[in-house]
């Protein structure tokens, strides 16, 4: 009481000066400790063996803590040097409230900023797309910034408002629905483990076929593998469905499943001199050879022998050649294998090898790929049928 006796018998000239000290030295605190005490403590959070107090010392976190120093001590000492000017104090008094409500909301954000960069350098946050959850909390704050400063504005309590608003859920559900979507979305992709930043994924409706870049609250964002970016909604990925190539990924192999089709007419019984012959080659040791012997099951069994002793192929994996359903155009015969290189460029040069030495030793096993005849195939056959005395024939006629 004797201080705010003594304050209030202080001239006017006197109060002002007093103002100014109490502003000039709140300010000056706030830039000493950001110009002296915030590079000291980066400095000793730098020796320590952690990370997560680098984040919270290099960020805004600090300045924004100091900021509040200046309008706080103002704040305090309003109302004690000026108790009888009770209209522009109040006036001022509103405006310093909301410019506290501002500092504190940069403060709260820059915090959860700092909170997702210390995510991403954990194990276990760092494939998680958080990111949207991050940018909830900060669509909270500010909604709660934006709520405390009308209420300081027209003098209601923050309760009443919350009420006020509850009554209008409706609308706002409406406003905010990509954003709500998008929320839950994420926290359901998080929690099952459905997406990570750096995930292969496909979705046909979209025409998505690339790496997850960015996973935020509204969008997901895919660099395709044409150099294209596309961006999706979170809840298109939890209500439709989609590939993701992850398994693949961390798997001991890629698959390939590529089919040739043999020509049917050339499938036959060997004869004893190709069973001879065959009889020496490695890959028909503890095969029986007596009696009639498909030349195709040879063919197969002297392909997957082949495939096993490729270095490129995971054969801990399913590898196979197996038949499929026959057709007009053929038997399909199907190499089922997995390539132990699994980036995209040395896994298709392997199959292509791979398939052009399969297509290569067709012949030595008598066996023929079904191809549609072409304009050259009539052609070379006319050209046959008019030889010699065919031709000669057809003329005479």
């Amino acid at each position: 009481m004797d201080d705010i006796q003594v304050i209030s018998g202080m001239s006017g000239q006197m109060r002002i000066i007093l103002s100014c000290v109490i502003v000039v030295g709140a300010y000056l605190v706030d830039f000493l400790c950001c110009k002296l005490l915030v590079p000291l403590m980066r400095r000793v959070t730098e020796k320590t063996s952690y990370n997560w107090d680098n984040y919270l010392a290099n960020g805004n976190v600090l300045h924004n803590v100091f900021h509040l120093i200046p309008p706080i001590a103002f704040q305090v000492a309003l109302p004690l040097l000026y108790p009888e000017q009770a209209q522009w104090t109040e006036l001022l008094s509103k405006g310093l409230s909301i410019y506290i409500i501002v500092v504190a909301c940069r403060l709260v954000c820059g915090f959860i900023t700092s909170l997702y960069d210390i995510s991403t350098e954990s194990k276990a946050l760092r494939n998680k797309p958080m990111k949207g959850v991050y940018q909830m909390l900060k669509v909270i704050v500010v909604c709660i910034g934006v709520i405390l400063t009308i209420g300081v504005l027209i003098e209601k309590d923050f309760t009443t408002l919350i009420a006020g608003l509850g009554a209008s859920a409706a609308v706002l559900m409406l406003v905010f629905k990509d954003t709500i979507l998008g929320l839950v979305a994420g926290v359901q992709l998080s929690a099952h483990d459905m997406l990570r930043p750096g995930d292969w994924i496909m979705i046909e409706k979209f025409g998505v076929d690339g790496i997850v870049e960015e996973v935020t609250l509204n969008t997901v964002k895919v660099r395709n593998w044409d150099k294209t970016i596309t961006t999706v909604p979170p809840y298109a990925l939890v209500s439709d469905s989609f590939k993701n190539w992850r398994g693949m990924q961390e798997s001991g192999g890629r698959r390939v499943a590529r089919s040739l089709r043999i020509d049917m007419n050339s499938i036959r019984f060997c004869t004893r001199d190709e069973l001879k012959a065959y009889s020496e080659k490695e890959w028909a040791k503890g095969i029986d050879l007596d009696g009639d012997v498909v030349n195709l099951k040879l063919f197969r069994v002297a392909v997957e022998h082949y495939l096993r002793g490729l270095s490129g192929v995971n054969s801990e994996l399913i590898l196979m050649v197996r038949q499929l359903e026959p057709t007009s155009e053929g038997l399909p015969l199907q190499l089922y294998f997995f390539t132990a290189d699994k980036d995209w460029i040395p896994h298709e040069r392997m199959a292509s090898d791979i398939m052009e030495h399969v297509i290569a030793s067709l012949p030595a096993f008598g066996l023929k790929v079904f191809q549609r005849p072409s304009g050259m195939d009539f052609q070379k056959n006319l050209a046959e049928l008019y030889k010699g005395d065919k031709f000669a024939t057809l003329n005479h006629q």
